[in-house]
């Protein structure tokens, strides 16, 4: 099983819309049986919270399963648990870094460096813009399958 974890700051918008979209692109191709995906925020402000009504919105708009979302912190233990860390925003990635304790840890990536527009995801919850956030989603969740297929499958 290849697991991957998608991370931003709240998990409230960003990391749990793509959690949906990456889930909704590995069942398109059958590959639920093999690829396992979540999503972590470095806070624990919205632990066990839904998403965001925006990122919810979102998703219904597009037909994206959105069932099973909920809130949950980034712990220590994800480093050995997750084949593929993913975050957001370059904020993201230091923090994930310095709660691992491993700077240059390989499986740690941000999105859209897999892209041909290598940014941070803007942060819908304070840009209010839900439609950038999964329109870069959409492609940066497309080239990690195909990066995973390439090195995995």
């Amino acid at each position: 099983m290849i697991n991957v974890l998608f991370v931003c700051l709240g998990n409230i918008c960003r990391s749990p819309m793509a959690e949906a979209l990456f889930r909704n692109l590995v069942q398109k191709e059958g590959l639920d049986s093999q690829i396992r995906v979540d999503s972590a925020g470095t806070s624990g402000w919205h632990v066990g919270s839904p998403p965001h009504k925006g990122t919810m919105d979102i998703l219904k708009k597009y037909q994206v399963n959105a069932e099973g979302l909920s809130g949950r912190q980034l712990m220590k233990e994800d480093a050995e648990n997750f084949d593929y860390i993913i975050g957001m925003d370059a904020s993201n990635i230091q923090n994930i870094q310095k709660l691992f304790g491993q700077p240059k840890h390989p499986q740690i990536l941000r999105l859209l460096d897999l892209t041909s527009q290598p940014k941070d995801v803007p942060d819908p919850y304070y840009t209010g813009d839900f439609q950038e956030t999964y329109d870069l989603l959409q492609e940066g969740c497309q080239r990690l399958l195909e990066k995973i297929k390439k090195e995995k499958l």
